[in-house]
């Protein structure tokens, strides 16, 4: 059935509109018109959240979910306002993808359910081809780009984190972006040639801003310098107040604007104890391995937005950075957007931004 939806304020293509209804049928954005306001209506409406680094969630790691866990992710996510999301994958030996991508696929292709589900829009592999940063990676497993595995990767496989270091990164970025593959480099100590050879080559991401790479120095710029500077390459960001300081996550925004910055959770299973092959416990608020290394986080997309607001950053620009911005750069052109024609991915926030209620393809859920 139709469904109209009121809200105080719309995040628009162009900007903010105030006391506007939104007018949903089969799924799609079928109006945006004037209305009177009323106690009824919701006070914020942005695209739905789009989370391009999922390893797990609370209790269920990607890498090992089976049958039910999906659901749970699915709940998990939804609660945060995560209407699509990219299951994610650490470093691990070759042979050992091959069954969890095989679930991931099973996951994808799950019959239509009652109750609405975030869209899974691909994997994202992060590894095992990185650079010098490895980070809470295992060293032994980080390994010299394969570039015929990489050719042989299923169709959902979207998205892959490389070091541009790697002898072969130009390459297999060049192979990976002609399977529509969004090349994101990361876990790098690269130079400034080696990374812009790869972003020559159709590399348009840097994975999670200021970790795991080579950071801001006067004389020796280092990784995210030249992320920061290269005007063209969008960046993720962990804002959890742990990975990255609220200072820098402002100052990042300022530099990076509303094409540039992408808010991820690189959330984790922290209570299971395990990100993949990877042992972990939560401890001074993230989860780290046991010398205090970080490994992913406890973060959810609705918390990261608050964040990054109470450390100055203008609600419109967060808001993007977790819609709009990552949804244009993985390709999803249906959505990310509240306008005519487009997938009907909402969710509606109070005036402090906590998630209200969410639509999936003008489904609505509970509210929360």
């Amino acid at each position: 059935m139709p469904t109209a939806i009121a809200a105080r304020r719309v995040l628009l293509p162009h900007g903010w509109g105030h006391d506007l209804r939104v007018s949903v049928h089969q799924g799609v954005i079928t109006a945006i018109e004037p209305c009177d306001t009323t106690a009824t209506a919701v006070d914020v409406l942005a695209p739905g959240f789009v989370d391009l680094q999922v390893n797990g969630v609370d209790d269920v790691d990607v890498a090992s979910a089976r049958g039910a866990d999906w659901d749970r992710l699915d709940a998990l996510l939804l609660a945060q306002g995560v209407t699509t999301w990219f299951p994610t994958l650490v470093t691990m030996p070759l042979g050992a993808y091959a069954a969890p991508l095989a679930r991931i696929a099973a996951a994808i292709d799950r019959p239509a359910a009652e109750t609405p589900r975030p869209r899974i829009a691909g994997a994202h592999l992060e590894g095992p081809f990185l650079g010098a940063a490895h980070g809470a990676h295992r060293d032994e497993l980080v390994r010299p780009v394969d570039l015929a595995w990489l050719g042989e990767l299923p169709q959902h496989v979207r998205m892959v984190t490389l070091g541009a270091e790697q002898p072969e990164a130009a390459a297999a970025t060049r192979l990976l972006v002609e399977r529509g593959v969004l090349v994101s480099l990361g876990h790098t100590k690269a130079t400034d040639a080696q990374l812009t050879q790869a972003a020559t080559a159709g590399a348009s991401m840097v994975t999670h801003l200021f970790n795991a790479m080579t950071g801001l120095h006067h004389r020796e710029p280092g990784v995210a310098a030249w992320t920061l500077a290269h005007s063209t390459m969008a960046t993720s960001i962990i804002a959890d107040g742990v990975h990255v300081h609220p200072r820098m996550i402002d100052l990042a925004f300022r530099l990076l604007g509303p094409q540039r910055a992408i808010l991820v959770t690189d959330a984790v299973a922290w209570r299971s104890g395990r990100v993949g092959p990877i042992g972990m416990e939560l401890r001074d608020g993230a989860p780290r391995l046991p010398d205090g290394t970080l490994a992913g986080s406890a973060l959810t997309m609705d918390r990261a937005i608050v964040n990054c607001i109470a450390a100055g950053v203008d609600a419109e620009l967060t808001l993007r950075a977790a819609s709009t911005t990552p949804a244009r750069l993985a390709g999803l052109t249906d959505r990310g957007a509240i306008e005519v024609g487009r997938r009907a991915d909402l969710v509606a926030l109070d005036e402090r931004f906590a998630v209200q209620q969410v639509w999936v393809a003008g489904r609505a859920t509970q509210r929360a």
